[in-house]
């Protein structure tokens, strides 16, 4: 994912919701969320490297990736940052011990923000720089620096999902359309990755229209305080044109 928010114990009916962004060059292969036979998750899968993105699985967990963007960092050939959500949700272990099991060994990947939820509440883990936090209830944002780093489009997406809240809807639309917005950031208010100005202005937008790169998936996930939730994931290819979408719940 490129910008997520997610609200931690902050809605009287869910303890997790989450919404973000995947941006992605269009000609990586990808498959639509899916029920995995595997493993009974439910995500996207990554062709290219494995794993995935974001993803729920049947007791209501979640698990969420994305990359740090610094460009002054040296490439890594280290395993796929796909595979700790999928790890994380494929196995046992609650999300307190994973991001402790996966502190000592981060380093292994190139920079990384994850981030866990379960019953027992929120967890962030990073390696750029190396950190472990148990997330306080309420919202938080991550794009591709820092948890809950002030970047334009974390902070809209942030005060949507916090709006949408405080309305007390169970309308989503609110939410699909900050998820949507193309708003480009005022350079003064651009983060410095080391990528270069034109580029930190073509990748503002909480939502990125682009031919060969752009966002290629929104999704939303919400678990409610039993466990039961839902994923639902719209796809984009090229252009920004829609290509359908896709809602699974996590029990029968």
């Amino acid at each position: 994912m490129c910008v997520v928010a997610f609200a931690c114990n902050a809605h009287p009916r869910w303890r997790l919701l989450l919404a973000g962004n995947r941006d992605e060059f269009h000609a990586r292969p990808t498959a639509a969320v899916a029920r995995w036979p595997d493993s009974g998750l439910l995500a996207g899968r990554d062709l290219q490297s494995g794993g995935t993105w974001v993803g729920l699985d049947t007791r209501g967990r979640v698990a969420v990736v994305t990359n740090v963007r610094d460009g002054f960092a040296k490439p890594h050939d280290g395993p796929s940052r796909g595979a700790l959500p999928h790890a994380f949700l494929a196995g046992s272990a609650d999300a307190a011990g994973t991001t402790d099991a996966l502190l000592a060994g981060a380093h292994a990947y190139a920079p990384f923000n994850l981030m866990l939820a379960d019953a027992g509440g929120c967890w962030h883990l990073g390696n750029h720089p190396r950190q472990r936090d148990v997330l306080a209830a309420g919202v938080h944002g991550i794009s591709n620096g820092r948890l809950d780093a002030p970047w334009p489009k974390t902070r809209r997406l942030v005060a949507a999902l916090q709006g949408w809240i405080d309305l007390g809807s169970d309308d989503l639309q609110a939410v699909w359309d900050a998820l949507a917005d193309e708003h480009v950031a005022a350079d003064a208010d651009l983060p410095a990755t080391g990528v270069g100005i034109d580029l930190e202005r073509r990748l503002s937008p909480t939502f990125i229209r682009g031919e060969t790169y752009g966002t290629r998936a929104s999704t939303v996930i919400a678990v409610a305080r039993d466990g039961r939730g839902f994923i639902h994931e719209r796809r984009f290819g090229p252009h920004g044109v829609f290509e359908g979408e896709s809602v699974l719940r996590n029990y029968a």
